[in-house]
């Protein structure tokens, strides 16, 4: 489901543009540039919520797009993805405050899903900013599903309560920067209980950020979790047919 955030996309080449924008197009509010003067005028007229760029590009390469954009008030809040070489995020990245690097060459399928935690991550910000003034944060899981509220939780160390609701039943997490705590699902504690609510796709949930406990019940981290948690699920629709072949990107 498509969110309010708004993504400025860049890339000099036609093919990797076309298909990052594709995919990228039911994530949130798109747009795209070819080259990187583009889009600076933009990002000033509109600043976007986030920026995935390419680093190699000719004329302003990606670098000089993150220093002219960081360095003005009005956009110096932008999220940045980068996207470049193996070299250039050795040599010439690595102390650039941006987001994430996705290395090229990357599959399609793995850029997406990095490129969703920080817009799920942007979104639930987004969401806490415009929330009402109880400090709790209201949604349903058809606007974000289970495991995309926890990695958003985890990605801004953020320590709350998540209550999620689905007809009757209700799981209570509580996060301590990031961090699964304590779960309660019924009389099921721990780590049974966030396994059993990641299946989830509808039903209700709230973010209280005044929410804390004392109580540890889980034994996983939260990334343990969900990868058990998404290991379980994979062994229970082990006969759902099969995802198609995935997309190398290069240059």
């Amino acid at each position: 489901m498509s969110s309010n955030v708004k993504i400025l996309l860049v890339d000099d080449n036609p093919m990797v543009l076309g298909m990052l924008q594709q995919a990228l197009t039911p994530l949130g509010v798109l747009s795209t540039a070819s080259d990187a003067a583009d889009a600076l005028l933009k990002a000033v007229d509109d600043p976007p919520d986030l920026l995935v760029t390419d680093y190699r590009m000719p004329g302003m390469d990606g670098r000089q797009l993150l220093e002219k954009l960081k360095s003005r008030p009005a956009t110096a809040g932008i999220a940045v993805i980068m996207m470049a070489s193996k070299a250039d995020v050795s040599d010439r990245l690595a102390q650039d405050a941006v987001e994430d690097h996705l290395e090229k060459p990357f599959f399609l399928k793995d850029a997406l899903r990095r490129i969703k935690r920080v817009v799920d991550r942007i979104a639930l910000e987004k969401m806490a900013k415009a929330g009402s003034t109880d400090g709790i944060v209201r949604g349903n899981l058809a606007q974000m599903n289970v495991i995309d509220l926890v990695q958003s939780l985890e990605m801004g160390r953020k320590s709350c309560l998540l209550t999620m609701t689905n007809a009757a039943d209700k799981c209570e997490i509580y996060f301590n920067q990031g961090q699964a705590k304590h779960a309660v699902y019924g009389s099921i504690t721990g780590d049974e209980a966030v396994f059993k609510v990641l299946r989830w796709t509808e039903g209700n949930f709230q973010i209280d950020f005044e929410g804390k406990t004392s109580e540890e019940t889980t034994t996983l981290n939260t990334q343990g979790l969900l990868m058990e948690g998404l290991r379980l699920l994979d062994e229970a629709q082990r006969d759902a047919a099969a995802e198609g072949e995935d997309v190398l990107l290069d240059t």
